[in-house]
């Protein structure tokens, strides 16, 4: 059994900082894709940033140059490091992992950008 667990979501002002932690159990970690999705009100949930299991990286136009997607596979977690954030950033953030042809997720956790 796969369990992701994310935390770190709070709300902050725009052009602030947050880092975003995936922790996982079980034993897919090592060989697992990894991603960060996002889902705000009223939107479909957006896949934002992915890393493999060979850290290379992938993201979605709007974050690119902001979030830095990361992994540490000692203490099976992955991060989402969250720079320069923008009202439009405002969403519940999902981690989720994809291994021998099954994808797991998170509950989520809240991000919200407002002054």
């Amino acid at each position: 059994q796969v369990q992701l667990v994310e935390s770190g979501g709070d709300l902050v002002q725009p052009g602030g900082s947050l880092r975003l932690s995936c922790a996982a159990s079980g034993d897919i970690f090592r060989i697992a894709v990894l991603a960060w999705s996002r889902q705000a009100p009223g939107k479909q949930r957006e896949t934002v940033a992915s890393i493999s299991a060979d850290d290379r990286t992938n993201y979605v136009d709007s974050v690119k140059g902001r979030f830095t997607i990361s992994r540490d596979n000692a203490k099976n977690t992955m991060y989402l490091e969250m720079n320069n954030l923008k009202p439009e950033d405002t969403a519940v953030y999902y981690c989720s992992a994809w291994a021998r042809a099954e994808n797991y997720w998170g509950q989520g956790t809240q991000v919200t950008v407002s002054s």
